[in-house]
Formats: structure tokens, C-alpha cells, sequence
């Protein structure tokens, strides 16, 4: 497995290129914007999307998913249906945080914790970890021992929990008791920011370190 991270939306958000070096087949994690930049780095890899995957359902996340799953006629998969009412807000997100307008849409297929989803011949875990919003779901390929979090944990840092139905202990939980145990050497792509492994988050993030009980 194989990624390329692609910087989109005016907040930098992380939307991943995830590739299959078998079969050249790859899926975009969060779309928030930007499509045709997205495409463009799918042109100059030669590769073949087959899919979107969604974390969740925020606006710099999932803002350009309507229109990629339209242009590069491919299937939605995830998040958690306990995100729909995210989804369903998206034209009211767009207009309060000045993004451009989007579609709303209806996943292909609503992901819950212990599904697996494929990319090419690879295959990635599904963990649904709820508290920066409910249906927050995070994709993790053992064999490559990559995490891919979304707003759920970041390089010292964790997800906001103060958005309708977000919960901090529940994303508290969610870290520890779903993530941490994935083991140290687990690098992961968060939805900002740069990349780091649960180990060093263990050890040094003020809000989920060892130390803080």
C-alpha cells in the first residue's frame, strides 16, 4: 500500500491518495475539496480510482465528495450513519464557513466498526471511534501498519468535541481504547497536520500521553 498525501480546502485538511501497487487501483480518504487537483495527482501517478473513503462527514473533509464520486463515477464508502446529519448539513456548512456550494449525497455504503474495505487487492480494518463526531470511523492497514484517523487524533493533539455530538470523553475512549492498543510502531495521517505513530502520542500528547492515567 502506497499514499500520497494531497493538502485541500482553504483549511489544509489532509485528503490521502491510497494505492494498491499491485493493481494500480486507488481510493481517496476525505475529498474535502479541491477535485481537480485530486485528479490531477491521480493523472500523474497512472492510477485507477475505484473508490471514496470518508472518515466523517465535516465539511473540509467530505465537501468534495458529491462532486469526485460524479466526475470519476466511483462509490461513496463510510462514514458511520450516525454522521448523516452531517452529511445532510453540508449546503449549510459550505455557506458558514465560506467553502464553495456542495451537493449533498448518500453514502454507497455505511461502514460500522469491524467491516474491512479494499483498495486493489489490499485490504484496511474498519474502527468506528466516535467523540469529534459520532460517526467517525478510522481506517487502518495492519500490513502496512498505517492509520488513517481523520480528526480523531492528531501530532499532539486531539479532535475538537465541541460541534454538535461531539463528546470528550467518548473521544478520549475512542484513542485509547481503540487506537492506542493498535500497537506503538502504528504510524498514522491525521485529517491536519503532520504524520505521527501512537507510540510517540503516548508518550508526549497532553491530552492522551501514558502519564495522564
Amino acid at each position: 500500500m502506497k499514499y500520497s498525501i494531497i493538502p485541500v480546502t482553504p483549511f489544509q485538511q489532509n485528503c490521502t491518495l491510497l494505492w494498491c501497487e499491485a493493481t494500480n487501483k486507488a481510493a481517496v480518504v476525505d475529498p474535502g475539496g479541491d477535485v481537480a487537483k485530486i485528479i490531477a495527482k491521480v493523472d500523474e501517478l497512472g492510477l485507477v480510482l475505484e473508490k471514496i473513503l470518508l472518515t466523517h462527514a465535516h465539511i473540509d473533509h467530505a465537501g468534495g465528495t458529491a462532486e469526485l464520486s460524479a466526475t470519476a463515477g466511483i462509490p461513496i464508502e463510510g462514514p458511520h450513519q450516525e454522521d448523516k446529519f452531517w452529511i445532510d448539513g453540508l449546503p449549510q456548512q459550505s455557506q458558514m464557513f465560506g467553502f464553495p456550494d456542495v451537493e449533498v449525497f448518500d453514502p454507497d455504503r455505511w461502514l460500522v466498526d469491524g467491516d474491512t474495505v479494499s483498495v486493489g487487492n489490499e485490504t484496511l480494518n474498519v474502527l468506528h471511534c466516535p467523540g469529534h463526531t459520532p460517526g467517525h470511523v478510522v481506517f487502518f492497514h495492519a500490513a502496512g501498519q498505517l492509520a488513517l484517523v481523520g480528526d480523531v487524533l492528531f501530532q499532539g493533539s486531539i479532535g475538537r468535541t465541541d460541534f454538535p455530538k461531539g463528546d470528550h470523553p467518548t473521544l478520549i475512549s475512542s484513542i485509547r481504547e481503540k487506537l492506542f492498543p493498535l500497537g506503538d510502531e502504528v504510524a498514522f495521517i491525521p485529517g491536519h497536520g503532520p504524520m505521527s505513530t501512537f507510540g510517540q502520542e503516548r508518550k508526549s500528547n497532553p491530552f492522551v500521553s501514558d502519564h495522564r492515567g
